[in-house]
């Protein structure tokens, strides 16, 4: 998914302010619960071999920007020049969203922008189960249109965008991520599984569809339990989301109905 140009990850990844493009993603290992992120990368081509790199080759658990992009080359990661991840849909909105705030400084009434910079939903690349009833977490992103200098988001952020844990379940999220950090998205619905023994798809509902919806954040997270249920639960209008269900069919969707 990082190499195609659908998706805001990799390939497909959207602009900062700036006009860069800028990469994060991270890992997990539910079973002895490693992880590996990454953030701020202009270079790689694909950021979640790069976190699987710092979770499995280092003693770290984060890395970014030219540091990680450092360990990068030491581990054989490939790198691309940042043209690599032009997209032409992805730069027309940004241009969509300059001319949006530039409008908005010649009036007093609110600016549409805000909601354009979080309309392409970073990919969930992975959240299985395998025959050993082991878990695994993994989400990349190219973030937020017009994001700041410097802005990292959920996606590498363990506990926040991604988690996993044998004992109650794998999460990856898309959203807005300040408002996932801020909550711990991904930690709090493994939490309220360990503690109250809730069902993955209510305790994924409670934390994105009342907790989330309340602080004024808008996404959505694919899981799966130790058992292999499988929850997705969003806010906005529409998510991007795939996954096998329990009769082996692959089943993929955007909207909720």
């Amino acid at each position: 998914m990082e190499n195609s140009p659908l998706f805001n990850a990799g390939k497909g990844a959207v602009f900062t302010a700036e006009g860069k493009n800028e990469l994060d993603a991270a890992v997990m290992d539910g079973k002895t619960l490693k992880a590996g992120a990454v953030a701020g990368l202009r270079h790689v081509k694909n950021p979640v071999n790069l976190a699987r790199a710092v979770m499995d080759n280092s003693p770290h658990v984060m890395m970014v920007g030219e540091g990680a992009e450092q360990f990068a080359k030491e581990q054989n990661i490939e790198l691309v020049d940042e043209k690599y991840f032009f997209t032409q849909e992805r730069w027309d909105s940004l241009q969509k969203i300059i001319k949006l705030e530039k409008e908005k400084q010649k009036q007093t009434e609110p600016s549409k922008a805000q909601s354009l910079k979080i309309e392409l939903p970073e990919a969930i690349l992975d959240n299985p189960s395998n025959k050993f009833g082991n878990l695994a977490a993994g989400t990349s992103t190219g973030g937020m249109t017009f994001k700041k200098y410097g802005r990292v988001g959920d996606a590498p952020i363990i506990g926040a965008g991604t988690y996993a844990n044998n004992a109650t379940c794998a999460v990856s999220a898309t959203g807005w991520g300040e408002y996932f950090i801020r909550l711990g998205v991904a930690r709090d619905i493994s939490a309220l599984i360990e503690y109250r023994a809730m069902p993955i798809q209510e305790a994924a509902d409670l934390v994105i569809k009342q907790k989330l919806q309340k602080l004024g954040g808008d996404g959505g997270v694919i899981a799966i339990d130790s058992f292999g249920n499988m929850a997705v639960s969003f806010n906005s209008e529409g998510m991007y989301r795939a996954y096998i269900n329990s009769e082996g069919k692959p089943v993929v969707e955007i909207y909720k109905n």
